[in-house]
């Protein structure tokens, strides 16, 4: 349920046609924005899909490109007839809440204040099923973590090139987010997995993406998941850079995006 004291601007459109609204929130510390990707022609009467692209980088920032403006260029809206949508976060994605920094909470800042505004201000389904997640690197973490902790909410997760087998936050900025080895733990998803076994053996919710360096963890989850009997798609490879225009972006969308 979204809280108090959550301001959204109106969308201001972009020089990419992305639709761009400034979001203060007292999760995040200072602002930050959702973008959103429509179809080219939105019918009134259609409830959308949303595809939620999920950062890996803090801000604007696009060391590793920008997921939405590769959803433009391959016009994956018309061609899917869904709804893309890019937050922003103000500091280094990792989807965690900080156990005790009030203004990092990104968990909370993504299900009480992005979701739920994206649902009440565009023509969108705002089913489970209809809520679905993609990311690479830290946001693929994030798009299984989100879907193993909140299964009623998001339908589908695919992860690219992530380091899915992270036993504690010792690397890759993971440290700061989540400030303990006890609050990863309730991240940390090879647990998760193993918690939630029973509800995933008879629909295939998490896809499992080819790599650029992580095909280690992939391979290693991959098998954990047969282990635990968990229906999902894997796909080991091909080698890919590590980012979001090297070309796995479309087979990402199209799987979470399957009936």
């Amino acid at each position: 349920m979204p809280a108090d004291n959550i301001v959204v601007s109106a969308a201001q459109q972009d020089l990419n046609g992305f639709l761009v609204h400034q979001m203060q929130s007292p999760y995040q510390n200072g602002l930050t924005q959702i973008r959103v990707l429509l179809p080219s022609v939105v019918t009134p009467a259609t409830a959308y899909r949303v595809v939620y692209l999920l950062p890996v980088e803090p801000g604007r920032q696009s060391v590793f490109g920008d997921g939405l403006f590769e959803a433009k260029q391959l016009n994956l809206p018309d061609r899917f007839q869904a709804i893309f949508v890019a937050p922003t976060f103000a500091q280094l994605p990792w989807y965690a809440d900080h156990p005790t920094r009030r203004a990092m909470r990104q968990e909370s800042y993504f299900l009480r204040a992005v979701v739920p505004f994206i649902d009440g201000s565009y023509p969108v389904d705002a089913s489970r099923d209809s809520r679905l997640l993609v990311g690479f690197s830290k946001s693929g973490w994030g798009a299984f973590g989100l879907l193993l902790r909140h299964p009623d909410v998001f339908g589908k997760a695919a992860a690219w090139d992530s380091p899915l087998m992270m036993a504690a936050p010792s690397d890759y900025g993971m440290g700061p987010i989540f400030g303990s080895q006890l609050n990863f733990e309730t991240y940390r998803i090879t647990r998760l997995l193993r918690q939630n076994a029973g509800a995933l053996r008879t629909c295939q919710r998490l896809i499992l993406l080819g790599y650029c360096g992580f095909r280690a963890h992939h391979q290693q989850l991959h098998a954990l998941m047969a282990k635990l009997g968990i229906s999902h798609i894997y796909r080991d490879g091909p080698y890919r850079a590590h980012n979001w225009s090297s070309g796995w972006l479309t087979q990402a969308v199209r799987l979470v995006l399957a009936r």
